[in-house]
């Protein structure tokens, strides 16, 4: 299936009232509920409601809306899955390695939506500006760290100095 743009027309998903939304997005994530049950389940909750039958869910609606939240959890497992990874890394850093690690992983990200703009031919101008100004400020404190660890080096140099001539 490729991304497609559309009108911006809502899903049926997305015009159900919250308590249902709810439910159906509880019974996806539990997964010993079938596509079938999950249907059934949820139409029966909008006839319960009242609503109207334009309401009720299609198999295809559903499976649409299944996969595409599947595709959001598994970017949010992922997501954490990488924090805990930088978490334990950060634990064994110092703390200016931890702030140059994360300047670069920003770099990274700056560049990987770059990337991204480029192949699909999608660059905004406000986001390729915005993209231009989180690098200017990443290299201004790269700097500004790179200028604090050299007078923290140069004062400890000046303090060993003071404390051998004693």
């Amino acid at each position: 299936m490729t991304d497609k743009t559309t009108r911006g027309r809502a899903s049926k998903v997305d015009l159900l009232p919250p308590n249902i939304k709810t439910q159906l997005a509880m019974m996806l994530r539990d997964k010993q509920f079938s596509q079938a049950q999950i249907l059934e389940e949820i139409n029966d909750l909008i006839r319960d409601c009242g609503l109207d039958e334009s309401y009720q869910l299609s198999r295809t609606g559903l499976n649409r809306y299944a996969n595409r939240m599947e595709k959001v959890g598994a970017r949010i497992r992922q997501s954490r899955e990488v924090a805990e990874v930088w978490a334990r890394q950060f634990g064994e850093m110092p703390q200016s390695d931890i702030g140059k690690t994360v300047i670069e992983l920003v770099k990274h990200l700056a560049f990987e939506m770059s990337s991204q703009y480029a192949e699909k031919g999608i660059a905004e101008p406000k986001e390729l500006a915005m993209l231009a100004v989180t690098v200017q400020r990443l290299e201004q404190a790269e700097s500004l760290s790179h200028k604090r660890e050299q007078a923290i080096r140069k004062e400890m140099a000046q303090l060993a100095a003071e404390t051998a001539e004693k």
